[in-house]
This record gives structure tokens, sequence and C-alpha cells, in this order.
């Protein structure tokens, strides 16, 4: 077996955590540190605020004339959707990232191994509004109005304190969102391949037929995926020999030649689905629309 990469050694092992697929294989995810996912939120922070900011110049310019309360509703709806959809939707996504998390190389996974549900990242999203903006928002407003004592503030910014410092406070650097939906924020693998897995850098010498490409699905992809980026001989030869078998293929002795091939191969019939619009999520779901 090939020796850890030097940046994968160098990291704290006690953010690494066994995360075991459905195929029966461990990556040995690296879950995301604090500061990390701090980062993260802040950008995403940052981005919503921008386009908060747009909006309300907008609506300013469209409706100069209509009552302040009405134009106060329309925002607060606005923001209530927009800082909820935008985590919501973007965790939804293939990648299980929103923008703040792509850039700090973090997703959203499932903890059991299995594919991560609508419901888990709107769980996980709900919480935090409980944990962060709905406090937040009470005490901005109760501000304006000029209602806000030293208590009310004190017991706000210490009820957001609590939620936002939980993952300090827990080995697995869980939110409270994370603890109920059944989630981890892990790093995204980003060792460089062997070769362009998507285009090989040689012709393929492998063809693979449509029942041996239609076992699996964008899950397992991107599971597959990382296991060709993790570097462990172990879960390539397993992940291997389980698609042999499942696709009924000879065992050349290749095992990472094999899954590259087969890897780009997939990708390349599901991405042809999708411009057909067929999007298959995962091998348990045949065809589902776009």
């Amino acid at each position: 077996m090939r020796p850890p990469r030097p940046d994968r050694a160098a990291r704290p092992t006690s953010l690494r955590r066994s995360f075991v697929t459905p195929e029966g294989v461990d990556l040995r995810l690296e879950l995301g540190t604090a500061g990390a996912r701090a980062t993260a939120f802040l950008i995403d922070a940052v981005a919503i605020i921008a386009l908060l900011v747009a909006a309300t110049i907008v609506l300013l310019l469209l409706f100069f004339s209509a009552h302040a309360s009405g134009l106060a509703i329309i925002w607060l709806l606005g923001c209530f959707v927009l800082r909820n959809g935008w985590f919501t939707l973007f965790e939804m996504g293939g990648r299980g990232a929103t923008p703040g998390k792509r850039i700090m190389g973090l997703r959203v996974v499932a903890r059991d191994g299995a594919r991560l549900t609508g419901g888990a990242v709107i769980a996980r999203n709900a919480m935090r509004e409980i944990e962060l903006f709905l406090p937040l928002t009470f005490l901005g407003q109760r501000s304006l109005e000029g209602q806000a004592d030293a208590a009310l503030t004190l017991f706000s910014l210490g009820w957001s304190g609590i939620f936002l410092f939980f993952p300090l406070f827990n080995r697995d650097r869980l939110r409270v969102g994370d603890l109920l939906a059944g989630t981890w924020v892990v790093r995204t693998a980003t060792e460089r391949l062997e070769s362009d897995l998507a285009q090989p850098e040689v012709p393929a010498r492998r063809v693979f037929s449509e029942a041996a490409l239609g076992l699996y699905g964008e899950f397992e992809l991107q599971t597959l995926e990382t296991v060709l980026r993790s570097g462990s001989d172990a879960a390539v030869a397993t992940v291997a020999a389980t698609i042999r078998r499942k696709a009924d293929l000879p065992d050349d002795g290749d095992d990472r030649g094999f899954l590259t091939e087969y890897y780009a191969a997939l990708c390349v019939r599901l991405e042809r689905g999708l411009l057909i619009g067929k999007r298959r999520p995962d091998k348990f779901i045949a065809n589902a629309p776009r």
C-alpha cells in the first residue's frame, strides 16, 4: 500500500472519521475545522447581504411611493426566503455545498454513508433560524423600536452564542442542525489524480456496456471519485471488485485503471442523460426529471 500523501499525513487525525458507503467501503473522511466552517458561513453571509442590498435598492426604486409598512413586509419575507433558500438549495445540489463551502473546500454528507436527502438538508438549515437568525432578527426589530433593554440584548446574544459555539464542544464539530439531521461537514478531497478522470490522457482500453454503466447514479459517481482521490489501494480494490461482480466483468489486475476508466464512462453517460432531461440521483432511482 502506498504511503499517505504528505498533506494528508500532516493533518490532525482527530478530525478523521470512518465513512462507510453502501458498498462497504470506508473512505475515512476528514471533518471541516471550526475555522473553515465559520469562514464559509461568513462568505455566504456576505453574498446574501449583497443580494439583499441590491434587492432593497430595486424595491425602493420600483415602489418608492408605496407605504413603508408594505415594503418592510416584502423585505422581511424576501430576507427569510433568501437566507433559507440559499443554504438549502445549494446543499441539495450535486456538490452538497454552498458557494462559501466550495471556496473553503467543504461539503455536507450524511453520516450513515447514504445519499444526502432533501429532508436532512432542510432540517439542518431550519435549525439555523432557531440558532441564529430569529433571536438576532427579534433583537434588531426591538432595537429599532427602542424597546431592547439590557436583559433582552444579553438573552438574545447569549442564546445565539450557545448555538454558535456548540461545534467547539463536541468531537465531531456538529451544529445542533447537524446533530438532528444526521450530517457531517467534511473536507472535499483536493489531491490531484494521476490523470484527468473525465478525459483520460490515453485512450480507454476498456469498453463498458450500458448494463454495466446503468448500475449507478450521481451519488455513486461522487463516491467513486472520492475513492480514486483517497489514495487508498484497499478501498480501490474493494470498489473495483464490487463493480466487476455486479457487472460480471473480468479482473485484469489493474484496479485503479479499471476504476478510472469506469468513472470516465459513467460520467459521460450521466451527463448525456442530463442533456435529454433525465437525471439519476443514485442507483435506486432509474430516471428523474431535471
